[in-house]
């Protein structure tokens, strides 16, 4: 199918879109953090998380008399949400409980090469944008140097052979996400992007169910043993991570450019390192402040590169 022509969206929304994007998502890893030290078991917190953001959602859609019942747009949903929060997310919730999280940020952090790659119908104008390029091989790199103290560390770890098998576990969990993404941008549904969320939300959520049984986290699971801030910590999760930041994540996938959407992965771990310098007291080197400058760098770049492309476009229409 081919692709649809880019929709025309206000900036005030787009910018506002991408802000909850960049900053929710960069801080949804110190709430996850939040969430299970304080005894949410992995699965059960992706159970509850998007189960009950896709319900919440659905339901403020159905007060509004949306159409929600279409089996065809349902299935597409599904195959989107389950790539996207179950197969990629669930993966980088695995992950973290064997590798160190600077080695999942770096391999997480490698989604806007994937895009490029796997969205073949835009190689014509992706591989020929310089800028483009450029500024998803510097933005790579600013990652690099953002955790540039931690990976010397990671491969003079004994473990370090031991871990190869989770690492490319975790490239195809970013593959799946960028495939997913770029499933969903080229796959329009009838429905709302409000209920498409929904319904990609709860496709997830229920596949999370089965897999917690696998993992026995329910054997040992004491409600009344897990603390407020964890149950706060998922309320966040619930309220802005999914439904407030996923929906803006699914609504730019329709009207931007899925390079300039992706640019997120680069820009969430920055949000990530300032949060632990405020909140944590965690110490920011001259090497990490090289990194978080060269990403935004990058990122500037790669949505300047857009504008003038867009500006191009609307000169030769209009001339």
């Amino acid at each position: 199918m081919p692709l649809k022509s880019q929709k025309p969206a206000s900036p005030l929304l787009v910018i506002i879109a991408f802000a909850t994007v960049y900053l929710v998502w960069g801080s949804t890893y110190f709430f996850i953090r939040i969430a299970e030290r304080g005894g949410l078991p992995p699965f059960i917190l992706g159970a509850i998380r998007f189960t009950t953001a896709g319900l919440l959602l659905m339901a403020w859609c159905s007060l509004k008399k949306e159409k929600i019942f279409v089996a065809k747009d349902i299935i597409s949903a599904a195959i989107t949400g389950i790539l996207l929060l179950f197969v990629a997310n669930g993966i980088v919730i695995w992950s973290e409980t064997t590798l160190p999280s600077a080695m999942v940020a770096i391999l997480v952090s490698s989604a806007p090469i994937w895009f490029v790659l796997l969205d073949k119908p835009k190689w014509a104008v992706n591989l020929k944008s310089k800028a483009t390029i450029f500024g998803l091989v510097i933005g790579f790199a600013g990652v690099l140097l953002l955790f540039s103290d931690q990976i010397g560390s990671i491969f003079k770890s004994p473990d370090v052979h031991s871990n190869l098998p989770w690492m490319l576990l975790l490239v195809l969990g970013t593959i799946s996400w960028s495939a997913g993404s770029l499933y969903s941008k080229s796959n329009p549904t009838t429905i709302s992007a409000s209920v498409g969320t929904a319904w990609q939300m709860i496709a997830a959520g229920i596949v999370y169910i089965p897999v917690s049984f696998m993992h026995h986290e329910y054997d040992h699971l004491n409600l009344y043993h897990i603390q407020t801030n964890s149950w706060l910590g998922l309320l966040y999760l619930i309220l802005f991570g999914s439904i407030a930041a996923f929906s803006a994540y699914v609504w730019l996938l329709q009207v931007r450019p899925a390079t300039q959407v992706s640019t997120y992965a680069y820009v969430n771990p920055v949000i990530a390192v300032i949060l632990g310098v405020v909140f944590a007291g965690e110490h920011i080197s001259l090497m990490q402040l090289a990194g978080l400058f060269t990403i935004l760098s990058s990122v500037l770049l790669i949505n300047l590169a857009k504008y003038r492309k867009e500006q191009r476009t609307a000169e030769l229409v209009s001339g």
